[in-house]
């Protein structure tokens, strides 16, 4: 089964540069890059001259070729309900795909609720994300300043 991660990655495949929505009628450009038909369409339209608006390239003639890959791949990421605007989600325990909301202080990584009522985890100590950062920012603010003394 796939995990929430590789969906997302997946679904980033399939998004338009220009609409930031999936693929509607995929072209693709003489420089390889895949965008909606009516995105580039207006977007040369508009700019009045026909360049790619992720790499720059200028292109002489307004050839689009169909890419029906990336509309297949589109129309299957609609179908699993994907959110394509959700570009970075909270990460995910790879076991169990529960959100990581806990540090293991013990083993020094992010674990979900689950894995802290393992056995794998049992006697070690826990906190919530948000203040491990907070004492790890300062952990390192200190190293930081100990070592641009020395310098």
């Amino acid at each position: 089964m796939a995990s929430r991660q590789q969906l997302l990655r997946l679904t980033e495949e399939a998004v338009c540069s220009i609409c930031l929505d999936f693929f509607t009628d995929p072209v693709t450009l003489n420089c390889g890059h895949n965008l909606c038909r009516s995105c580039i369409t207006q977007s040369w339209e508009m700019k009045e001259i026909n360049s790619c608006p992720e790499c720059i390239e200028v292109f002489p003639e307004r050839n689009l070729r169909i890419n029906r890959a990336f509309a297949t791949l589109a129309e299957e990421a609609r179908k699993l309900k994907l959110d394509p605007k959700e570009k970075e989600s909270k990460p995910h325990c790879e076991k169990h795909q529960e959100e990581l909301k806990l540090f293991c202080e013990t083993d020094k990584k992010l674990i979900c609720v689950i894995c802290r009522d393992s056995r794998e985890h049992k006697t070690h100590n826990f906190l919530p994300i948000s203040e491990a950062v907070e004492i790890y920012k300062e952990k390192l603010k200190s190293s930081l300043d100990s070592l641009t003394e020395k310098k």
